[in-house]
């Protein structure tokens, strides 16, 4: 799963300078998908395999896109370099996976106490978040997308109980992006690992916690097998945004039309593959608690507020970044949730709360 890896491999395989031409067959070009995902992952492997599909269509055959879940064809933390060197045509997989090219590409996908998936599209669509994208990822020869999101995520799954900030120092826990730097800043040790790695490491007692998704993604891992506890909210990842990244010597020899395929193609997806994890996470919640014995817990507010601050201080460490479009990307960020946040208590947050009050319906 390391760069070295990759880089090994690439070696072997010998130069890959000549490789960012796509295979052409009778005016068909044939394009490798590189995902960070087990093939048909219950979320994320699905929806790769969507974007894939709707590729082919909407470019009427044109583009056919054959997909190489991760450890296939590269390690799916090799995903990015693959594509940025022309190993692979377009990569599936998410930004928080990518601060150690720019901590500025974690903003894209997701944020601790950030936006949320609508806000999240809203702020690439109509916040100048697009052009921010583009220019951080072009750093690498890539063309971004998103083209999905989880929706909330949730705390994760817990072999201790957590009653006070105290309990979190020490705490061996996995996740990623952004979310490990605000775990880091209250002592926990945070690890990163794919979805699998983290169900040993939980199993054999090397891990004490850990978020992955949501439901219905770490019901098919079978986490609940190996912790009983599963703690909300998810403040580390409000939404976690998925994306497609297209190498842009690929993208830029297409014509005009066959661009706007892919970019619908990505567009088009972001609400199915959101509305489905949402739906399905909570079907999945449901059979976690009723057959599979799972305990729901809150982390407590005080819990929550220390979170709340660390991750403040994350971004103030990356407001002063040496890095002139990290600072810009934030200032966008931090515009765009001020400007939303002082709207959504009276529109999202008051229908949520009038939903919950005591009445027949």
């Amino acid at each position: 799963m390391q760069r070295r890896d990759f880089l090994k491999a690439a070696a072997i395989g010998g130069a890959t300078a000549t490789l960012a031409t796509p295979a052409i067959a009778q005016g068909v070009q044939q394009w490798k998908m590189v995902t960070a995902w087990p093939k048909n992952l219950p979320g994320p492997g699905v929806a790769a395999q969507m974007l894939a599909d709707r590729i082919t269509a909407l470019s009427g055959g044109r583009i056919e896109v054959k997909l190489f879940a991760a450890g296939e064809l590269v390690p799916g933390r090799g995903v990015f370099d693959a594509v940025s060197e022309g190993t692979a045509e377009l990569y599936h997989a998410v930004p928080a996976y990518w601060g150690s090219k720019s901590k500025g590409i974690l903003l894209f996908g997701s944020q601790p106490f950030g936006l949320r998936a609508d806000e999240q599209v809203g702020w690439l669509t109509h916040g100048g978040g697009q052009a921010l994208y583009d220019e951080m990822y072009a750093r690498f020869g890539l063309k971004p997308f998103l083209c999905g999101n989880s929706g909330p995520q949730w705390q994760g799954w817990f072999n201790k109980d957590i009653n006070s900030v105290d309990d979190l120092k020490g705490l061996r826990f996995r996740t990623t992006g952004l979310a490990s730097e605000m775990c880091a800043k209250l002592g926990m040790a945070v690890q990163a690992m794919g979805g699998r790695d983290m169900f040993q490491a939980l199993q054999s007692g090397a891990l004490d916690a850990g978020e992955f998704i949501g439901p219905w993604t770490d019901s098919a891992l079978g986490f609940y097998q190996v912790a009983k506890t599963y703690y909300w909210p998810g403040v580390g990842e409000p939404s976690s945004a998925e994306e497609c990244a297209i190498n842009a010597d690929v993208y830029n020899a297409l014509p005009d039309d066959l661009k706007q395929a892919v970019s619908v193609a990505c567009e088009s997806l972001y609400n199915p593959v959101w509305t489905e994890y949402t739906t399905k996470h909570a079907l999945a919640l449901e059979k976690l608690v009723s057959e599979q014995g799972v305990q729901v817990k809150k982390l407590p507010d005080d819990v929550i507020v220390a979170m709340g601050n660390a991750a403040g201080e994350v971004m103030a460490d990356l407001k002063e970044s040496d890095d002139e479009l990290v600072r810009r990307t934030v200032d966008s960020f931090l515009a765009y949730r001020t400007s939303i946040a002082g709207y959504m208590p009276y529109a999202d947050n008051g229908q949520m709360n009038a939903r919950a009050l005591d009445y027949t319906y």
